[in-house]
């Protein structure tokens, strides 16, 4: 019997492992993706005064031409340290979490899937938060105004200047509050599409799983698919949020900008009132729809694919 418990547990903590590997694996590829994208969206959302008048395109070019071509990953060093235990925690827990809460809502319910899934990034981002901060200073400089010389560099300075561990969390609320349908949506909507590419379109969007189990997994292209819908989804409702964190990340490396660090509802209010919908709340949405579209298209494939790999995905037998 013992022996029988500690081979259950140890299979559970490999089971653990492989997860934590496959979110990981799947966070860290995503983010280098799009990760010139997400550093001009950075700058367009903070209104850095050297971007001011610039769009995607000319955001591009000119971070191109006065800082070189490898200034489009500024601060993606910061992310890769971030993002492997952020998308490993967040994948992680979405599997344990939907375990938990599979049946709960019916059988033909969804609304699982969405609870799994804002439970998770809410899990993952309390976990990782800091070096979301860290990781979004760094982006901001450019060259010639350089403050910070790295990651240690910036935290110990933030922690020191600033007014220690809540300094690194500034911004923390509105993005817990902006996690919930962004995550929720965003692994509710995969789900969704997955589940009706397989009971409705199996012929055109799967193929069956190499393991020879008689489920279905879905082909590479449905995966995009479902993956890059599921995004421009969830960024269109929670993007004032992302827009507000930012601000409040960003608020103390500029005097002209301190006062957006006073709290979630001043700085959403300042924003509206200064810049309005467009400008201000939905400022740099464009870049946010190009850049998170593949960002999790490639998130949620990648991630499917590593799971294949190692075995923990044996295909699904739906019922049509």
């Amino acid at each position: 019997m013992k022996m029988s418990l500690t081979s259950e547990t140890e299979r559970k903590f490999e089971l653990v492992c492989k997860n934590l590997l496959c979110g990981g694996i799947a966070g860290m590829v995503s983010k280098t993706t799009v990760a010139p994208l997400d550093r001009v969206k950075i700058l367009l959302q903070a209104h850095n005064r050297h971007h001011e008048t610039h769009g995607v395109i000319s955001g591009i070019r000119h971070i191109m031409k006065s800082e070189g071509p490898l200034a489009l990953y500024k601060g993606n060093g910061a992310q890769m340290v971030r993002i492997f235990p952020y998308a490993a925690t967040q994948f992680t827990s979405f599997e344990i979490y939907k375990k938990y809460l599979d049946g709960v809502f019916g059988e033909t319910s969804h609304i699982d899937k969405f609870l799994a899934g804002a439970g998770a990034g809410l899990t993952s981002v309390a976990l990782t938060y800091p070096l979301d901060t860290i990781r979004a200073r760094l982006a901001f400089q450019v060259s010639g105004e350089h403050i910070y010389t790295g990651i240690a560099h910036a935290a110990t300075s933030i922690f020191k200047e600033e007014g220690g561990i809540l300094a690194l969390y500034r911004g923390f609320i509105p993005t817990l509050m902006g996690m919930v349908p962004y995550a929720g949506l965003s692994f509710f909507c995969f789900e969704y599409l997955k589940y009706g590419c397989m009971k409705y379109l199996p012929q055109f969007t799967c193929k069956p799983c190499e393991k020879n189990t008689g489920g279905l997994v879905l082909a590479i292209p449905a995966k995009l698919i479902c993956g890059g819908l599921s995004g421009a989804v969830a960024q269109s409702v929670s993007y004032p949020l992302d827009v507000t964190r930012r601000r409040m990340q960003l608020a103390m490396m500029n005097p002209e900008t301190h006062h957006f660090a006073r709290g979630m509802f001043s700085t959403l209010a300042r924003i509206y009132t200064d810049h309005g919908i467009v400008k201000g709340l939905y400022r740099g949405m464009s870049i946010n729809y190009m850049r998170a579209i593949p960002m999790v298209a490639v998130s949620f494939s990648t991630y499917e694919l590593c799971k294949q790999l190692l075995d923990l995905d044996t295909g699904i037998k739906v019922k049509v």
